[in-house]
Parts: C-alpha cells; sequence; structure tokens
C-alpha cells in the first residue's frame, strides 16, 4: 500500500546551522492517493526566540508558542508516525535538515531519508515547467489550486495546498481534500466527492497502442524542434532503432 505524506514546517529562520528550530510541522497522509484523514499538525516550543523576519512570513510569534511541547516530547511520535512513507515535501533540504537536526538533539540516530523516500517538488516543478516559477503560489495559480486563505505561511495550510499541487502535477487531479479539522467547515472538493475516503487502489487506464504511436510522434516533433532538448526524450526509441 502506496502511503505518502505531504510535510511541511516552520521555523524560527533559515539557518539550521545557526540553531534555529521548528516551531509548526503540518502533515497530510494519503495512501493510494486517497486522503485518511490520519493527519499530524503540532506547534513547538523551539527553545529560542524567532527571528522578526520569520514572524512577518509565517505569523507565529514566541507567545503562541510558548507554552507548546518541546519537540523533544513528541520526537518518538514523529518519527513513528513519519517511518517509513514517502515524504513529499516543497524543497525538502530544508524541511528535512530541520527535521534531522531536530530528532539529533532528541537522541535519535538515524535521518529521515534512511527510512523515508524523500520527493522534492521543487526539483520535479523544475524538470516540468524549465525557467518558470516553482514557488507555491506560482504552482497554485498555474494548477488553478485556491490559495486565497493564504495570507501568511503555515505548515497545515501549505500542505494542504501542496498536497493539490503534487496531485495536479502527477495524475492530472487536483483538489483532493482540504477539510479543515475542528473548525466546522466542509472543504471537501468535488474530486473528493465522487470517490471518497478509500484505502483501495485507484484504476488506472491504460493507452492504446494507437494513443502510445501518437504520444511518441508528437514528442518526436517537440524534440526535433528544440534540437533534442525535449525533457521527455526518454520515452522515444533509439536513434538508430
Amino acid at each position: 500500500m502506496n502511503r505518502q505524506i505531504i510535510l511541511d514546517t516552520e521555523t524560527t529562520g533559515l539557518e539550521v546551522d545557526l540553531g534555529h528550530r521548528i516551531i509548526e510541522i503540518g502533515c497530510i497522509e494519503l495512501r493510494n492517493r486517497r486522503p485518511t484523514h490520519n493527519n499530524f499538525h503540532r506547534y513547538l516550543n523551539p527553545e529560542r526566540e524567532i527571528d522578526a523576519g520569520a514572524i512577518s512570513v509565517h505569523g507565529i510569534t514566541n507567545e503562541r508558542v510558548a507554552q507548546e511541547p518541546k519537540f523533544e516530547a513528541l520526537a518518538q511520535q514523529i518519527w513513528d508516525y513519519l517511518a517509513g512513507a514517502e515524504l513529499i515535501i516543497h524543497n525538502a533540504p530544508f524541511d528535512v535538515g530541520f527535521l534531522n537536526a531536530e530528532f539529533a538533539r532528541a537522541g535519535v540516530l538515524r535521518k529521515l531519508e534512511e527510512v523515508c523516500e524523500i520527493t522534492d517538488t521543487v526539483t520535479m516543478a523544475r524538470r516540468l515547467h524549465p525557467g518558470q516559477k516553482v514557488n507555491l503560489d506560482a504552482l497554485c495559480k498555474r494548477y488553478a489550486v485556491d490559495n486565497s486563505n493564504r495570507d501568511f505561511h503555515g505548515a497545515l495550510l501549505d500542505a494542504r495546498l501542496l498536497a493539490d499541487v503534487y496531485l495536479a502535477m502527477t495524475g492530472g487531479q487536483s483538489k483532493l481534500v482540504l477539510d479543515d479539522e475542528g473548525a466546522g467547515q466542509n472543504r471537501r472538493s468535488r474530486f473528493a466527492e465522487l470517490l471518497g475516503v478509500s484505502d483501495a487502489a485507484l484504476p488506472v487506464r491504460r493507452a492504446s497502442d494507437a494513443e502510445l504511436v501518437a504520444h511518441r510522434a508528437r514528442l518526436q516533433k517537440i524534440d526535433d524542434k528544440s534540437r533534442g532538448n525535449c525533457v521527455w526524450a526518454g520515452e522515444l526509441p533509439a536513434k538508430d532503432a
């Protein structure tokens, strides 16, 4: 069963090497590209001041997290939740670097990349849209994902937006689910209404032989026009075939 976790964090600053810490973690769990509602969201006491510049981005103040648990108290719970899943993260090196540093402080000797597959949607978006902006706001606009409530960055909100963007980038479907837990609002998308929440595998419709021939012919035209720079050229037969 394919378990994926769309993950985002907010931090006290940008430099993990200068001792900056995680103050919010938000995770959306998918199984076979469908929501399970087994999500994870916590604010954390970073045991240090939050940079003013960071507050201007995410709006989380020192007072807001002063009474929240420290990462160490939740480290094992977070590790157990993430271990074994494919982690889908926008600019993965940033979040993974912070998480590995937090786990190390808590006495966890292994790194996330040793127990999880890491997928960076920034790298994916750059490959799909070379030369275009690939920040989350730009991708939301490109894939018609509603981010009108994003006045500030937030780990859970950004994870939910990224879930829609990722599904659109990888399968043509978007707006899988955006339920607000505990907010009394139903924001489930039409896609989720049609398919429901289930662990059952999604049906896959294979292209016909004629469709594959037409697809390869189109790729060949793109490759010829771009003088061999078609990013999907790997799907073309060899020149001497």
